[in-house]
């Protein structure tokens, strides 16, 4: 059982039941639960913002090998209506609330785009070399609102470049988003064949902000709001280096980041 005093990477029980309904259909109904769902996400949190390994939960929270299952559980759990993944199903939902709440359309009409490359850790087995930043691991790319929100998320190997990435990525998810009408992106984005390929895959126009344009002083472009999110994810000691072993499990993980961060908004 929890400790009543709680960990500061807990969440309440009122923010819980916003998600709770939907990490419920992951399970199977032969049996009653014999831990709190909500215990378990707060050991899932203390992992995922203090960096500590699945074996090393403090014990006042559910055995590590129960958390560490149903953590398998919730990602590899795929929603049988959206035949997405459930916490991508999840993050959805509370980004839509929280537009809501912020009296904008549910869905974006603007995608800011970019990348991060980040080094791997000993347990990390999918890698790849980015010549540019000198980083051995993986790279998350990222497609945020103009609130930072992110709406598309995909992980490679450092290997792969910004734009081959980001393509990957709009490829997989292109059809959830058809009212997108810009795509802002940096230099790494450039030339005609991806702007054609946004056209083709959002019917959305691409705008171009350069780096050598970013120091006379003018307004900060909108396209920097995924650089504050990029810091948000920093937020989470897990996520300093790639720890997980898997590329789908890196993925997860950021999804929970942003999960967390929106029911702490709420």
């Amino acid at each position: 059982m929890q400790s009543t005093k709680g960990y500061p990477s807990d969440i309440s029980a009122s923010r819980f039941e916003r998600i709770s309904p939907f990490l419920q259909k992951a399970s199977k109904r032969t049996r009653p639960t014999e831990v709190e769902l909500l215990a378990v996400f707060n050991a899932i949190l203390y992992v995922l913002k203090e960096g500590c390994r699945w074996r090393s939960l403090p014990h006042d929270f559910p055995n590590w090998n129960t958390v560490y299952y149903h953590f398998r559980k919730w990602k590899n759990h795929i929603d049988p209506e959206s035949k997405q993944p459930l916490l991508e199903v999840v993050l959805k939902k509370l980004i839509s609330e929280d537009r809501r709440d912020d009296n904008r359309e549910e869905e974006t009409t603007m995608l800011i785009i970019d990348a991060q490359s980040v080094k791997n850790t000993d347990p990390a087995e999918q890698k790849g070399y980015d010549g540019g930043k000198k980083i051995l691991g993986i790279k998350r790319h990222l497609a945020v609102d103009s609130r930072g929100l992110p709406h598309m998320l995909h992980v490679t190997t450092a290997n792969i470049s910004d734009k081959a990435g980001a393509i990957e990525m709009i490829t997989a998810r292109s059809d959830h988003f058809q009212g997108v009408e810009k795509v802002l992106v940096d230099g790494g984005y450039s030339g005609e064949p991806f702007a054609q390929f946004v056209r083709e895959k959002l019917a959305s126009e691409t705008e171009l902000a350069k780096r050598s344009e970013l120091h006379t002083f003018e307004v900060i472009p909108k396209r920097w709001v995924v650089e504050r999110t990029i810091s948000w994810l920093e937020k989470c000691r897990r996520l300093w280096k790639n720890c997980e072993r898997l590329l789908e499990t890196s993925l997860s993980i950021i999804r929970l980041a942003f999960i967390s961060l929106l029911l702490r908004r709420s």
